[in-house]
């Protein structure tokens, strides 16, 4: 079902940062209010097949990339079955065993053309896409966490699959390396925007890491557009002892002059409203709160109630 635009004939501008399952919801609901829309997706995956790929070809990790090209295909015969297409992931006692078809396309690009944006654009085309989909780094990263651990105090993790399966107290995170090169595009998308979201994903491994590419930051900080953060449903295993307000004062810390104008939060899903209010205002944003958890899972963003959400955002803020 394709909602009506709220903003121009193709809708909004939307930058949606993340990676993974978070990212795919939102870019699943966006795609039914606007076809202007560029996923800025993280690029230090180090598990499953994106892991191995990376290892054997010194590359992109693919997987979060393919992530986010399926959930812009179009809802038509073609594009679902071309989003089965890259899901699609092999079983067999060989080395293709774990490999989904989709990262193997990517990387194949990748070789003939020389070049990831202009291999994920003609995906996109195969795929008939609404939006892009550009690396947040022109190289892979990797990721370190100083944690609390109750063996052994404050110990370093290293690796994005690590530290997201970690279940401990993240007192900091870095990347490697500290200053990566990025693609213009994902700078000139920032600069057009109307709007940035953040979230919902993987706090430390999916969305934080934008933040510490020092220009994907400052294009953040002078970008004209409106922000929108949008809250998990539930800690999950890198956020244990984080509550609502937890996440956003988190986002102060990482980057205070990256303002935010809007916390999305699902009602069911905040137990202390009155600290999430003060959270979000020291960032400059006010909360609104709208359903948008799955009633069959909880735990996940149902694309639909997300597009409602969004579209009511943009209505009552539009310039």
């Amino acid at each position: 079902m394709q909602m009506q635009s709220p903003i121009g004939a193709h809708g909004v501008k939307v930058v949606a940062l993340g990676g993974g399952h978070g990212l795919y919801a939102s870019l699943c609901a966006l795609k039914l209010i606007t076809r202007q829309i560029t996923a800025i997706v993280t690029v230090a995956d180090d598990g499953g097949s994106s892991g191995r790929l990376r290892k054997e070809l010194g590359g992109l990790p693919p997987g979060d990339l393919r992530m986010a090209l399926s959930a812009l295909c179009e809802d038509s015969e073609w594009g679902q079955t071309w989003r089965d297409v890259l899901q699609y992931r092999f079983t067999s006692a060989g080395e293709l065993n774990g490999h989904a078809l989709g990262n193997l396309l990517i990387e194949g690009l990748w070789d003939l053309l020389g070049d990831s944006v202009t291999g994920l654009d003609w995906v996109g085309k195969l795929l008939d896409v609404r939006g892009r989909v550009i690396p947040m780094a022109a190289v892979p990263l990797e990721i370190e966490a100083d944690v609390d651990d109750r063996e052994r105090g404050t110990i370093t993790l290293y690796g994005q699959n690590t530290v997201a399966k970690s279940r401990a107290l993240i007192r900091s995170i870095r990347i490697e390396p500290e200053d990566p090169p990025v693609y213009p595009e994902a700078l000139a998308a920032i600069d057009a925007a109307d709007w940035v979201i953040f979230g919902p994903g993987s706090w430390f491994t999916s969305i934080v890491p934008h933040l510490l590419v020092p220009r994907l930051r400052e294009a953040l900080e002078n970008t004209t557009a409106r922000k929108m953060m949008v809250l998990n449903l539930q800690s999950d295993s890198e956020t244990v002892r984080f509550d609502a307000a937890a996440h956003v004062l988190s986002f102060h810390e990482q980057a205070p002059d990256v303002p935010i104008d809007i916390v999305l939060a699902d009602p069911d899903a905040v137990q202390a409203w009155e600290p999430l209010h003060s959270a979000a205002a020291m960032c400059g944003a006010r909360v609104i709160a709208h359903p948008v958890a799955d009633t069959a899972d909880r735990a996940r963003h149902d694309p639909l109630y997300l597009a409602a959400a969004y579209r009511r955002i943009f209505l009552e803020n539009s310039r």
